[in-house]
């Protein structure tokens, strides 16, 4: 017989056990609403399926009477467009710093403890300097995302690459290779999977920097829209947005790893043995 940690779903059975938690979760709110609509059918909290699926069709499929905008595809343009340029920055930065610092001693004992220093800030702690500092436009959210992940990616990506073997590194120069080859086809070719890996666990921090910054300075995005209706208690809004945006963050991590799997399968087959990404 077979142990339970040796059996594995068959496809459909995968699919059933994936859906089943967000099902239950759907259920559960169900059943909660009809029984504070029940009580109160004027109640804000906890709006029926109903009424969600109306502010959804309000928002995304109707324009907007006061700009004749569809809010929620304009929001999501201005909030992808801000996060890709700081999530990008963020990572051409970790690619390049992380890589010169675990190469280069001299760049390491100058810029490591700089940027060990920088993650240890609290980025939302300097929201209301970077407004002051680049203004109340689009700089401000993007650098407050690059503060946030760049100097947790340098970090990670200096870590990788110390961890590669030092016989590589030797081997390399032994044939002859410059520093700026050894990094070029040695060390790049082992860094790239894990800086995707890197910004695929910093995108959650990474929307929350740009939903903190949309709520505070903004007059579009999902972060603006959120805070906007919350002072009239439109449940029947923030909470599809919220899923809308936990969505976006599924499927975004979720090529990630496809991209990383195509492009490196080798990285893959060496992590089956580790834990599950």
């Amino acid at each position: 017989m077979k142990r339970l940690m040796n059996r594995h779903p068959g496809s459909i059975g995968r699919v059933f056990l994936t859906l089943l938690p967000f099902l239950l979760v759907v259920l559960a709110y169900a059943i909660a609403s009809d029984i504070r609509l029940s009580e109160n059918p004027s109640d804000k909290l906890l709006p029926s399926l109903t009424s969600i699926g109306s502010a959804v069709e309000r928002m995304a499929f109707e324009p907007s009477k006061r700009s004749g905008d569809y809010l929620l595809w304009v929001d999501t343009l201005a909030s992808l467009q801000r996060l890709a340029w700081g999530v990008g920055i963020s990572a051409l930065l970790g690619l390049v710093v992380g890589i010169a610092n675990g190469v280069i001693p001299y760049v390491r004992a100058n810029l490591s403890p700089f940027v060990t220093a920088l993650s240890l800030i609290p980025p939302m702690a300097i929201l209301p300097i970077l407004f002051i500092v680049f203004g109340l436009g689009e700089l401000s959210k993007v650098v407050l995302i690059v503060v946030g992940t760049a100097p947790f990616i340098i970090r990670d990506l200096q870590s990788r690459v110390l961890e590669i073997p030092s016989e590589q590194l030797i081997k390399a120069q032994t044939l002859g290779a410059s520093t700026w080859q050894v990094i070029l086809r040695v060390v790049l070719p082992q860094i790239l999977p894990r800086l995707l890996d890197a910004v695929r666990l910093s995108l959650g921090a990474s929307w929350l920097f740009l939903i903190a910054a949309e709520a505070i300075a903004a007059t579009d995005g999902l972060g603006y829209r959120i805070f906007l209706v919350r002072r009239y208690l439109a449940m029947d809004v923030i909470l599809p947005y919220v899923a809308w945006i936990t969505l976006l963050a599924f499927i975004m991590d979720y090529a990630l790893r496809k991209v990383s799997i195509k492009l490196y399968p080798w990285f893959h087959g060496l992590s089956k043995q580790g834990t599950a990404a």
